[in-house]
């Protein structure tokens, strides 16, 4: 089974991903990275005809290139600089850089290997590509498409009768059904809805003239656990500094998991809370996540209702009008939400992820703030890692009492 190509722009990505790439270009060209796929789902086989089909559609994906209105478009995002999308006039995937292998039980085998700059720009693409190669061959498309349908509609239903009352972004690149049926889900929720304020899509945002939305991943905070001069404990500091330093302000909503948010609040200081206009939560309980943070900014003095708590783990729709009717009177809310967006069907989605494993051949992870979330290669490093965030966050706390 030949599949037409599925992706035809290399806007079909999230916007963070030309964010994080942007400070990277300014400030940490010399960095390489090393990204691993994996499938979190139990008894998820690939065949041989899907890898196959996966490798023909890398293969297209890397004669891809940016052309003028898709660079046009670039610069009219306001934080986005000249310099950074002349690069981008030039940039293209590199095929070299992927390599992908399936073993005997069908356990599918991607990594990406290179400059991290160029690296990082494969995962979305990746993800897109396995998706849809997956589903398209694997089961019946139009039923699929059939049921995504009536679930839609059932979504749409519920915000027109006011059932759902929240404002969200579309963040369904990575989880998509399929480049055609994300299509679908964002022009409907842009037209139907009064709700959906964007999507991280940076094609279909040029496409429906919407709002591209995101900030940064995980993998940028991760990134300085692989500079030599950095402390463990502190690449979350070093890592709002640089971004701060790159956007003054402006593109300022901080993820705060990738080392816990525990640590993460001991960087998030009385400059950082002024500096940022909001936060993301993305693992571990989303309200006593979201307390924790209202209490922060009432230390500092600062009107939590001024600031924006942005949810984007995992949700479905009842649970972000649960969320929202929780928090819409204590401060900004918004959510982000992927998987029901764009792979929501009668079949189970994917969990796949591609995570940044290793920086100038160190060893570099998340550790989240829940259990099942962590990705690393080495464990010796990981139980390092988790070592060192906790002896500072002891250390401080002392220091406090």
């Amino acid at each position: 089974m030949k599949l037409e190509p599925i992706i035809i722009s290399l806007l079909d990505t999230d916007l963070y991903k030309f964010n994080m790439d942007q400070v990277i270009f300014h400030k940490h060209t010399d960095l390489n990275g090393e990204y691993y796929f994996k499938c979190r789902n139990k008894d998820v086989r690939f065949t041989p005809g899907m890898l196959a089909e996966i490798n023909s559609q890398i293969d297209h994906l890397c004669t891809l290139s940016f052309c003028k209105d898709e660079l046009d478009y670039l610069r009219s995002i306001r934080f986005l600089k000249n310099d950074y999308v002349e690069f981008l006039r030039l940039w293209h995937p590199i095929r070299d850089y992927v390599t992908t292998s399936l073993s005997d039980d069908g356990e599918l085998s991607i990594e990406v290997k290179g400059p991290l700059f160029s690296a990082m720009q494969f995962e979305i693409y990746l993800l897109e590509i396995v998706n849809e190669v997956y589903f398209r061959m694997n089961f019946d498309y139009a039923e699929l498409c059939r049921s995504a349908e009536k679930r839609l509609d059932d979504k749409i239903s519920a915000f027109k009768k006011g059932e759902y009352t929240f404002k969200f972004a579309e963040f369904g690149c990575r989880r998509r059904l399929s480049r055609e049926w994300e299509d679908v889900v964002v022009r409907r929720l842009a037209e139907e809805t009064e709700n959906c304020v964007g999507t991280s899509n940076v094609y279909f945002a040029m496409k429906y003239n919407l709002t591209p939305i995101g900030t940064y991943a995980h993998e940028f905070v991760q990134m300085y656990q692989g500079i030599d001069s950095i402390p463990l404990s502190y690449t979350n500091h070093y890592a709002m500094q640089d971004w701060y330093n790159e956007y003054k302000g402006d593109n300022g909503t901080a993820l705060t998991d990738t080392v816990t948010t525990d640590l993460f609040l001991l960087d998030f200081d009385r400059s950082m809370v002024n500096n940022y206009t909001g936060v993301r939560h993305d693992s571990g309980d989303p309200y006593e996540w979201g307390e924790k943070i209202i209490a922060h900014y009432k230390k500092y003095g600062v009107d939590p209702r001024t600031k924006l708590l942005l949810f984007s783990d995992s949700l479905d729709f009842d649970r972000a009008e649960a969320l929202y009717r929780y928090f819409k009177d204590k401060t900004k809310v918004s959510f982000g939400i992927g998987t029901f967006c764009s792979n929501d069907t009668s079949e189970e989605a994917l969990n796949i992820v591609i995570k940044l494993q290793y920086v100038n051949g160190r060893p570099v992870a998340k550790l989240s703030d829940c259990e099942g979330k962590e990705m690393c290669r080495d464990e010796e490093y990981l139980e390092y890692l988790k070592r060192s965030v906790a002896f500072r966050i002891e250390r401080e706390k002392c220091g406090r009492n």
